[in-house]
Formats: C-alpha cells, sequence, structure tokens
C-alpha cells in the first residue's frame, strides 16, 4: 500500500467531502426555510426505508467489489477485477431495478402501514426511480475506491449534489409560480436529480476508463459472439457472481438487519415523542435528525474518508499478508479519530447554541448539538473501525456489534423517551456507540494480539 497514494485519495475526499457537504448545510437551511420542520422530518421519516430497500440489493455487492477488485489488483489480476465490475454491477442494478418497482406499486402501503404516515406515499413513489441509479453508481464507485483513485467518486459526489440543490431550487420556483402549497416533494425530487446526475458521470468516466485500444476493437470485432472468448466471458461472470455474493451475503444481511432495526427506531422515535408530550413530534425530530445531527457528523467528512480508503487498502495488506503493517494502520486510525472526536466535542459542547441559532434560527437545534458532542469520539472512531473489519474480511463481527449497539438505542427509545423526551435518543446513541467501540477493538485486539511479520 503506497502512503503518498492513501494520503493523497483520503485528502481529496475530504476536500470534495467538506465542500459537499458545506453546500449541504446551505441546502439544508434552505430547506427549513421552505418546507419547514415538519416537512424535513417527513423526508427524513422515508430514508431508513430507502437505506432498506438499497440494502437489498446492492450494499453488500458494492462493499464485496471493493474489497475483490483491491485484493485482485494488488496480485496484479486487473482484468479478472474489472470482470467482477461488470458482474456486480449488472445484479445490483437489476435488483435494484426490481425493488424499486415494487416500492412504487405499494408506495402507499409502505406510506400508511409501515411509516403510519400517508404523506409521505408521492416521497416514496420518486425514491422508486432513484434506486436503480444509486445502485448503480455506488458499484462503479467501489471499482476506483479499490483502485485508489478517489478523483472520480469525488467529482460523482459533487455533481450529484449541485444536482440535487439545483434540482430543488428549480421545484421551488415551479412549485411558486403555480401557487402550490410548498412540500417535502421538493427535497425527493432534488435527490432524484442528484441520484441521475451521479449516474450519468460515473458511466461517463468508466466509458473513457475502460475504452479498448484501437488494437483491441479490431481483434474483439468480426465474430465476437461466436469465439471461444464468448464463452470464456460468460463462464466468468457466473464464476464472478459466485465470489461476489459469497462476501455479499454476510455484508448484506449485516445491513439489512442493522438498516431494518433502525427503521424500526425512526418509525418508533416520533410515536413514543407524541407519548411524552413533546408538542409536534414530527418536528421535534426533523431537528433532531435534519439540522443537528448533520452538524455533528459535520467533520466526520474526514474520518468518512478515511474510512473510504482503509477498507481496499486493509483488504490489500490482508491479501499481501503484511501484517505488521496493518497493526500499524488500526493504532494510527484510533488515535487520530479519537483525538478528532475529542476536539469536535469540546467545540460543538461550548458552541451549540450559537450555531443551531445562527444556522437554523432554532435554540433547540443547538441544544441538541450540545448533547449529541459527546458521542463524537466514539461515533467517528467507529466508522474507520467499521471499514477495517470489513477489510479483513469480518462482516460477520460488524454485524454483531452494529446489532448490539441499535439494540440499546431501541431500548433507549421505547424505555425512556417517554419518560425524558428527545434526551432518551440522545443516551441511546451514546452508550450504543460506546459499546459498539469496546467491541470492535476488543475483536481487533484479539486478531493481532500475536506478533506476525516485521515487513512495514
Amino acid at each position: 500500500m503506497s502512503v503518498k497514494v492513501f494520503l493523497k485519495g483520503t485528502l481529496i475526499l475530504t476536500v470534495t467531502g467538506f465542500i459537499a457537504r458545506i453546500a449541504g448545510f446551505f441546502y439544508r437551511i434552505f430547506l427549513s426555510r421552505t418546507i419547514g420542520a415538519q416537512g424535513m422530518g417527513l423526508y427524513q421519516l422515508i430514508l431508513p426505508l430507502q437505506a432498506l430497500m438499497l440494502s437489498l440489493t446492492c450494499a453488500g455487492i458494492q462493499s464485496s467489489l471493493s474489497r475483490l477488485i483491491a485484493a485482485y489488483t494488488a496480485k496484479g489480476q486487473k482484468k479478472k477485477a474489472q470482470k467482477l465490475l461488470f458482474s456486480g454491477t449488472l445484479c445490483a442494478t437489476l435488483f435494484s431495478c426490481i425493488t424499486g418497482l415494487f416500492l412504487y406499486k405499494y408506495s402507499r402501503f409502505f406510506a400508511a402501514g409501515i411509516l403510519k404516515a400517508p404523506a409521505a406515499a408521492p416521497l416514496l413513489s420518486l425514491t422508486a426511480f432513484s434506486l436503480p441509479l444509486c445502485a448503480l453508481h455506488a458499484c462503479i464507485n467501489s471499482y476506483y475506491y479499490a483502485l485508489k483513485k478517489a478523483a472520480v467518486p469525488s467529482l460523482i459526489q459533487l455533481m450529484e449534489q449541485a444536482a440535487r440543490i439545483g434540482g430543488s431550487y428549480v421545484l421551488y420556483l415551479i412549485f411558486l409560480s403555480e401557487g402550490r402549497e410548498l412540500s417535502a416533494i421538493i427535497a425527493a425530487g432534488g435527490a432524484l436529480a442528484g441520484e441521475i446526475a451521479a449516474s450519468l458521470t460515473a458511466l461517463t468516466a468508466l466509458f473513457f476508463s475502460l475504452s479498448p485500444h484501437p488494437e483491441s476493437e479490431a481483434k474483439a470485432s468480426g465474430m465476437l459472439f461466436f469465439n471461444r472468448k464468448f464463452i470464456s466471458g460468460i463462464s466468468g461472470f457466473f464464476h464472478g457472481l459466485r465470489e461476489i455474493f459469497s462476501l455479499a451475503a454476510p455484508v448484506s444481511l449485516n445491513r439489512i438487519l442493522i438498516t431494518l432495526l433502525g427503521g424500526i427506531e425512526t418509525v418508533l422515535i416520533p410515536q413514543m415523542l407524541s407519548r411524552h408530550g413533546s408538542g409536534s413530534a414530527l418536528e421535534t425530530y426533523g431537528i433532531f435528525t435534519g439540522m443537528a445531527l448533520p452538524v455533528i457528523l459535520f467533520p466526520s467528512t474526514l474520518t468518512g474518508s478515511l474510512a473510504v480508503m482503509l477498507m481496499p487498502s486493509v483488504a490489500e495488506l490482508d491479501a499481501l499478508g503484511r501484517t505488521s503493517r496493518i497493526r500499524y494502520v488500526i493504532r494510527t486510525s484510533i488515535l487520530g479519530c479519537v483525538l478528532l472526536g475529542i476536539f469536535c466535542c469540546l467545540g460543538f459542547f461550548s458552541l451549540g447554541d450559537l450555531l443551531g441559532k445562527l444556522l437554523f434560527h432554532s435554540s433547540q437545534a443547538g441544544f441538541y448539538i450540545r448533547m449529541l458532542s459527546l458521542a463524537c469520539p466514539f461515533l467517528y472512531a467507529n466508522t474507520a473501525l467499521t471499514s477495517i473489519l470489513h477489510g479483513l474480511g469480518k462482516p460477520g463481527s460488524c454485524l454483531i456489534h452494529s446489532i448490539c449497539g441499535i439494540l440499546i438505542r431501541l431500548l433507549s427509545v421505547i424505555l425512556v423517551i417517554p419518560r425524558t423526551g428527545i434526551r432518551g435518543y440522545f443516551y441511546g446513541i451514546f452508550f450504543g456507540e460506546f459499546v459498539i467501540f469496546l467491541l470492535h477493538i476488543t475483536v481487533l485486539k484479539f486478531t493481532y494480539r500475536q506478533p506476525s511479520d516485521n515487513r512495514i
């Protein structure tokens, strides 16, 4: 693993992430003043269901592609890596089309029966169209992450964010000109525009990256579909699928269970807030998740970029047997993320009230920012540690740890929120992330407790 390439990729993703998040902040401010806290709460309500659908179709494939492509590229088998990209992307997109059709057809049932919010049905209908697009550019991103070419995913992210904001603003102007009520459909429409832009950008980048040379085109012309190479390609396609799904299955199960439990949590929070008598439950939930939480997650752009580069890098080191180097990467990642979390914790706790009033004109948002700040060290570190465990081929451990953390949050939602209000959810987030952190550290400690090679 080249440290220079790793740091360059992390830097590119971090800078891009900060630009996207800054734009996202202004976008959220625009939404909060356009569709209001209740509209944001309604839009936030559909996101776990969208995440569940993506977990069913492409999350595991994307993760396994990144690991396998990194491993094969490290061994010099680039053609094998490209075949895996084709196989995985085709399957993920196909599965997402089927899932999107199902979501579109039964959007009213999901809105009224599952989310308990009939007004969310139009939002789900729009979301259904975004599923195949999201799967497509997610798989293409995994290919470039595995190659540590962070510039392409960064460009895709910027194009997505620009189209999202631009699409929402165009819808806002259309609604005003027609005298229609401003609603959460503006946010959902903007999200669909972002997915379209991201997919087009990803396909364009991949086309130029994989375009064959003139000699290859000449050899490939004529009776291509009748020669042995085609038959070999079909055989390789199915072999690639078996290899992908052998890794994707546990990762998909991990994501599905986590997303499912997270979706249950999302549905329960407004109901438990209503039991506590916290005014408008949906508005409270919208302020917490749509305003305060994004502020806390803003610095995680750095740890998120680090995590994206860590997974293929650790997989590459693991494939080459560089155990000592892996131990060094683990120690450095933990130290850096925890220090960043402590610094941000102090800053958000001191400036939370000011940020809430300055960004969202909401003292309530400022109070939530201060509460959430205490979870920063564990929240940021867990992002990197989860990526390391996936890179080492331990999705089962991540599954168990994540379930433990979510169950803690669910218990806080059911038992504590009716008594203390939204504070109960904060307690669940804090203790849940703390437990996940301890479990991640324990697994890594026992995995690499014995000295091995000294190749650094």
